[in-house]
């Protein structure tokens, strides 16, 4: 019986050992809109997720765009200039967070003076395209 003691201690306490081990969680964003204020809406049809990593060299152009699924994008490196028209324009760099223009036609370039690297991460769905280029 004297033996069951410690080991039924040590079970009860797994459980507060485990909470404090949990890894630190930084959150970079947490938002309802665009960075041009615009509501997020997640598309009709079988949800999907797209990570990738957008690589643009110095002076590259993306040419006017729109996202018709949100997209998180996450500066990796570099710096980035983006034209919302009406909205204005912004610059992001290395370390910056953001949900990009949902719906709204935008052009983007990497002003910097080296590679721009930036993840995205598009919460769509199958029925709709993640970018579509203005014609």
């Amino acid at each position: 019986m004297k033996l069951l003691l410690p080991f039924a201690l040590i079970l009860a306490a797994a459980p507060v050992f485990a909470r404090d081990t949990y890894p630190p969680v930084e959150v970079l964003l947490q938002t309802e809109t665009s960075v041009i204020g615009e509501a997020l809406e997640y598309p009709d049809g079988t949800p999907q997720i797209t990570m990738a990593i957008v690589t643009m060299q110095p002076g590259q152009k993306t040419g006017l765009h729109r996202h018709d699924a949100p997209l998180a994008a996450y500066i990796l490196e570099g710096e980035i200039t983006v034209d919302y028209g009406d909205a204005g324009s912004r610059t992001y760099k290395e370390g910056d967070a953001l949900v990009e223009a949902f719906r709204s036609p935008h052009a983007g370039e990497n002003t910097g003076e080296g590679i721009a690297r930036i993840l995205a991460v598009f919460a769509g769905s199958d029925s709709v395209s993640n970018t579509v280029t203005a014609k």
